[in-house]
This record gives structure tokens, sequence and C-alpha cells, in this order.
């Protein structure tokens, strides 16, 4: 395969829109042209999985966390990532990284720790704003209903579990061709009034190419006139963190030895128990102290994440339980997502998980 066209997968996995503004994801490394053999799938991109990589003949690497996340101004080796990156570009090994897309993803990161907790009615803890645009374009009836279902196939029209939603009215639309027009109803210099059916269409902001792609090809007018604005509402079904609920409760030591064993945790730091009954529950895989106000609000019993500070266990602020899985414990399967993903839409293609142990935090 060619990368560019598992690149359009992946971001079908993790559109690179859902991203936050301050992370590095898609192609790190490599050109998009390049022919890949097969795919190593792993937490981190660090030198033994590159070492990995060379051995299972595999020249494409996706990784979640990104191994370039800040500026590099020189490459010589002299750091862990450096030496990545001249092993990588040495070795022909194209890297891709979808970290923050993934953790904003409805069935991504949070999902699959929700899913190993076996937590039921889950839902985003802090949806994200900013992710919702309007489409609003004109045209006759006889060709409003084409245009509808193209946008419709085109990603357009999706509220939470609503699909193939718009707001359609008629109107009076007016216009005049000049001499180098090809109007399709009426003359040149001739004023057309005729009946228009308005269309507003609201999509998630990283389908606007395919969108506007389906509006010219469907549109029958020879200028097409639209426009596209940006809505305040948060999408519910994309953002950071979830909250779910346990089928049965739980008092808070068997519920904090519950998860140690699902997600394979050698030690759990935790706020003092306030002695009630688990049932609620909040999580954010990796750093996510920035939601403890989010799950207190959202009236969560405990809120699992990871990289707490000694003072941010104070926020619980006796509210809830607050406990410290470790940033890789809470992210672990990821890469086992990633690569089921990847192998039901690739089939008889190499697509390995890669066996390396990336995590560096040791337990005594």
């Amino acid at each position: 395969m060619i990368l560019k066209e598992i690149i359009s997968i992946l971001e079908e996995m993790a559109p690179l829109a859902y991203a936050e503004d301050f992370d590095n994801v898609g192609l790190l490394i490599g050109n998009p042209e390049n022919e890949i053999d097969g795919v190593l799938v792993c937490h981190d991109a660090l030198e033994s999985v590159i070492d990995e990589a060379i051995t299972k003949k595999c020249n494409l690497i996706v990784c979640f966390h990104p191994i370039i996340f800040s500026g590099l101004k020189k490459i010589t080796g002299k750091n862990y990532v450096e030496r990545v990156v001249l092993k990588a570009i040495k070795n022909d090994i194209a890297i891709y990284a979808v970290h923050t897309a993934l953790d904003n993803h409805p069935n991504g990161v949070n999902k699959i720790f929700c899913d190993a907790l076996e937590l039921e009615n889950t839902k985003i803890l802090i949806p994200k704003e900013n992710m919702i645009r309007k489409l609003v374009t004109f045209t006759i009836q006889e060709n409003a209903e084409e245009l509808r279902n193209a946008l419709f196939d085109a990603g357009a029209g999706t509220i939470g579990n609503y699909e193939n939603c718009s707001f359609n009215s008629k109107g009076i639309g007016t216009y005049m061709g000049n001499e180098n027009s090809k109007p399709v109803i009426g003359e040149r210099f001739e004023f057309v009034q005729g009946e228009e059916i308005k269309i507003e269409i609201t999509f998630e902001k990283h389908f606007e190419s395919k969108i506007l792609k389906a509006l010219f090809q469907h549109h029958t007018y020879e200028e097409v006139a639209y426009e596209i604005t940006e809505l305040k509402n948060t999408n519910q079904n994309i953002g950071l963190g979830m909250i779910g609920e346990l089928k049965n409760p739980m008092s808070e030591k068997d519920f904090l030895h519950f998860v140690k064993d699902k997600m394979k945790a050698d030690g759990i730091r935790h706020s003092e128990f306030l002695g009630k009954k688990i049932k609620k529950v909040a999580v954010l895989g990796g750093a996510g102290s920035f939601a403890i106000s989010n799950a207190i609000k959202a009236g969560a019993d405990v809120f699992l994440t990871a990289d707490l500070k000694y003072h941010q266990f104070y926020e619980a602020e006796n509210k809830l339980l607050l406990a410290d899985i470790g940033h890789f414990e809470s992210e672990r399967y990821t890469k086992n997502y990633i690569v089921d993903f990847l192998r039901k839409k690739i089939l008889n293609f190499a697509i390995v998980l890669s066996e390396e142990n990336t995590n560096p935090v040791k337990y005594l």
C-alpha cells in the first residue's frame, strides 16, 4: 500500500481535527507517496521500537504518543528523540502519531478505558468546542433532494443520535448573468426571479472539504452561492474524558483493586477514602488533573486518571475519590484498538502489534 492510503484510514479512525491545539499528530516522519510493506503499532516510538520494526520488516510505525512533540532545531543524536528520528530516517521508516486525535474520539482512548472497566451508559466528560459548522446554500426545488442526500453522504446532517438533519425554507432568489455567464435557468443579461430552497445543514469541521466537493458536484447552478459559519455549540460526542456507571456498586477499596486488576496497574495513588460506594466513574487517560472539577461537577464518585501532583489530591475536596493509576496503564489498551481497527480496514496486510514495553515508570 501507499502511505497516503493508510493515512486516510488512520484519519478515519482518529480525525486530525479532533486533536488538541498543543499536540503534534499525523505524519511525523516519511513521504506520503512511499510504498509501505508493513505497519508496526506501538505506544511510544522509541529506539527499541525502531529496531523491532526493522526486524519485522515494517516501514511504518503508528504510535500513540508523538515522538516529536516540540520543535527540533538540531538532529545530532544527543537525546532519545533525536536518535529515534535519525534511525527512522536512516532506515526509511515512517512514523505517524494519533495521540489527542484519538483521545477525543467517542470510540477512542477513554471509551477503551471505560470498556476495560465494564462501564455502562458512558458519555463524554468534557465536550469539545468549536467542532461544529453550518453550511447554508440555495438551489431550485428540483435539485434540493439530490443535493441534500449528497451532503448527507459526505458527512453532514448528524446531530447527536440523529442523522440526515437539515432545515429547508422557501424564498425568492434573483440573479442576472453577464456576458461570460452560462446560466442553467434564463439567458445572459436576463433578470431571473424564481422560487428557491434554502438548505441549512450542520457538520463536523473535518468533513468540510468532502462536503464542499459534494456541494459543487451536485448543485445545479454554474455559480454556487453558499456560506459556512462556525457554531458555538459543543459536540456532545467528541471530547476528553468519559463518565459511566458500574453495573453493581463497589466499596472504594474493592473498586481500586478491581481497577488495578483490569488495567494491570502496579500501584494506585489515591486521595482519602470517603466511606461511600462507587457507582459513577469518570476516567481520563493520560495526564488529566485539569478535569478534576469536571468530574466533580458531573457527579462522579471516583475520577481515574494519571500524573497527579501532590497538591492536586487536595482538589478532591472530599467530594469524590481521586485515583492516579499511571499514565501508561490508563492508555495501555490503545495500541490493541489501533491494530484491531487497521486489520478490519486493511485485509491481507502486515499489521503488527509491538511487543516492546515502553512504559518508563517502574515500581519496586
